[in-house]
């Protein structure tokens, strides 16, 4: 069943939110990985405020679900200060499930945006001060929010408003003694009012564990042993272009291209159209499967598979060791990245 939409008093509040956090100006004190968390009081969950803006360019705020999603964002900032970013996946960005509150220009905004501004008789002017808000999903194109969506991230912009000014006089309020300690915003009911208050929690870094890859048959497997090992070496990854698709009214998410490619001459073997449903997860489920067709059709086993990010290695790493495969973990994939810019050039996706 599809989620309400907000209401008119919960776009009010998120909107008074908004603006009184774009009045504070956060980001020219805090720093985007100096992120604090608040719990839900509604699913008692826990998400991690970031403040973006630092770099003077795009004002956000964030609000970052649980564990996974906050060391994600976390790994993922480190490396691009650590002078990593071109190690990452560009997409890698958009699969970090997150709530969003940025300050656009106006030409920005989509109808919709408009509209609720209207309805709610308010007034923008000038660069970065039109707000704007997203929910953004694996794969999933930035969306606009549910009811609960609305609610949640108002309760982060509201805890911002009571964090910040305290980060600002001691910055030290967000740490614990360990690396995995974090100030959360915990609330509690007194009387009919709800209460917040500071607790020091720890958070530990979940452990990722990769989702079983879909099972070849018996027959399968055995078919892929008997055929010849060769020198061969492929390159394979999947890539979402940048290009909203839509199935009826559902929420818009990124196609997927896989491509395996014969890694000296740069011949494509294999193509397929993936969609991250019902999740990123089951898609990339599907690799071992697709990679065993392939296979088949080449009738021949290659030495040397070569991909580009650390999940696809995990995904094809059983089905390799049962097929004496050696996986290669590589940013650059030069027969692929030919293919894919020809491909994208031809522009058949649109």
């Amino acid at each position: 069943m599809a989620e309400k939409n907000p209401t008119f008093e919960e776009w009010r509040k998120l909107y008074a939110a908004a603006g009184r956090a774009k009045e504070m100006a956060p980001w020219n004190w805090m720093m985007e990985d100096e992120v604090f968390g608040v719990r839900d009081p509604e699913s008692e969950e826990i998400g991690f405020v970031s403040v973006m803006g630092a770099g003077g360019e795009h004002f956000a705020i964030a609000l970052y679900p649980g564990a996974d999603a906050l060391y994600d964002f976390l790994n993922l900032h480190e490396a691009g200060e650590q002078g990593l970013a071109d190690d990452i996946a560009p997409d890698r960005v958009l699969e970090i499930p997150q709530l969003q509150a940025s300050f656009e220009d106006r030409e920005q905004l989509d109808k919709e945006d408009r509209e609720v501004i209207k309805k709610l008789n308010l007034k923008f002017r000038g660069a970065n001060n039109w707000p704007q808000f997203r929910s953004y999903a694996p794969g999933m194109f930035p969306w606009f929010l549910t009811s609960s969506e609305a609610r949640l991230l108002t309760v982060a912009l509201e805890q911002l408003l009571d964090v910040a000014p305290r980060v600002r006089e001691d910055e030290d309020i967000l740490y614990g003694e360990g690396d995995e300690d974090f100030l959360v915003r915990v609330p509690r009911k007194e009387n009919a009012n709800i209460v917040w208050e500071d607790k020091i929690l720890r958070v530990p870094e979940p452990e990722k564990k990769a989702p079983a890859p879909a099972p070849l048959t018996p027959q399968q497997l055995e078919a892929l042993k008997h055929l010849p090992k060769t020198a061969l070496a492929l390159e394979m990854e999947l890539t979402m272009l940048p290009i909203p698709m839509r199935e009826k009214k559902e929420r818009p998410f990124f196609p997927y291209l896989l491509l395996i490619t014969e890694a000296e001459r740069g011949f494509v073997l294999g193509t397929d159209m993936a969609q991250p449903l019902p999740s990123l997860e089951a898609m990339r489920a599907g690799l071992p499967l697709k990679l065993a067709q392939t296979l088949s059709q080449l009738g021949a086993l290659p030495s040397l598979i070569t991909v580009r990010t650390e999940v696809t290695a995990a995904m094809l790493a059983p089905l390799a060791a049962e097929l004496g495969i050696q996986i290669k973990q590589s940013r650059e994939l030069p027969a692929l990245d030919e293919a894919l810019n020809f491909m994208m050039r031809m522009n058949p996706f649109r």
